[in-house]
């Protein structure tokens, strides 16, 4: 079973390698072929994934993610998934440069330290935990691909101000659709972010018998609610676009990724179990 898990969870990270390569060779020069490759490879990837977390699920008799390598595996399937939504339904498949990298390293890690299944710990056995975990590993993918589309944003808007509006700029999608799909991203992502803060709070009260213990993640959880809420506020009600948002979007994520990995990695608290 760890066998059949490990073949399939490499075969996801070499698809997802091929479809990074594709993604960079959309930005050198356009073409259908290599968006297909990109598609076809990221497609394959998510499957040969979503195997591998059925038979890590079904060799723990649980959802996996209790140790660092499962919730590195969980989070990388989900970017995989959120991104190809956003590029099939949209037609942006050069978004996958600045996606697909953080979808490989994560996953290569995940790789290097995989680790047997170990007895869950008793809190981890109760029915808000595939909710809380579900819901954030959502949440956190689809701003993810925000932070991409910032990133993105902040590109085209230098070679407009340079004028280099050959090569490069032809291929990246104009500052007004890159600014449309953020929106629409964050309005996914921030809701399912909230969703997921909430399962967790509700899961603490029946854990820890509170909702809310100021635990260093759940301290970082709300410093990060609190960044997209205001940026979410701030595009609806003053009318924040383009470069602002697209900064927002990037330090939001970092804080995402710094709640997500450097609070269970540098800070102890009720968060930490086992491995992770």
């Amino acid at each position: 079973m760890h066998s059949s898990y490990t073949i399939l969870l490499t075969l996801a990270l070499l698809c997802y390698v091929i479809g990074m390569a594709a993604g960079f060779g959309l930005i050198w020069q356009a073409s259908r072929r290599t968006s297909r490759l990109e598609n076809a490879a990221l497609i394959a990837g998510f499957v040969a994934h979503a195997a591998a977390f059925v038979v890590r699920g079904v060799q723990s008799d649980a959802l996996p993610v209790a140790s660092l390598h499962e919730s590195l595996s969980c989070f990388a399937l989900f970017l995989a998934g959120c991104y190809l939504w956003v590029s099939l339904r949209n037609r942006v498949s050069i978004l996958g440069a600045f996606i697909n990298p953080l979808t490989v390293i994560i996953t290569l890690w995940a790789l290097l330290i995989i680790r047997p299944v170990e007895p869950h710990p008793p809190v981890l056995k109760s029915l808000w935990m595939p909710l809380h975990v579900l819901l954030s590993f959502a949440g956190h993918a689809m701003l993810a691909v925000t932070c991409g589309l910032g990133i993105m944003y902040l590109l085209q808007e230098r070679l407009i101000k340079r004028k280099k509006v050959k090569g490069l700029f032809t291929r990246l999608p104009s500052l007004g659709k890159i600014d449309q799909l953020s929106y629409i991203s964050l309005s996914i992502g921030f809701p399912l972010l909230t969703l997921g803060i909430i399962t967790g709070s509700l899961w603490a009260s029946v854990a820890w018998g509170a909702y809310w213990s100021w635990d260093p993640k759940e301290t970082w959880s709300l410093i990060t609610w609190f960044l997209y809420a205001a940026l979410l506020h701030g595009r609806i009600s003053v009318g924040w676009r383009g470069r602002r948002a697209a900064v927002l979007s990037i330090v939001g994520f970092a804080a995402i990724m710094f709640t997500f990995l450097g609070v269970n990695l540098l800070l102890t608290g009720l968060h930490t179990y086992g491995s992770f």
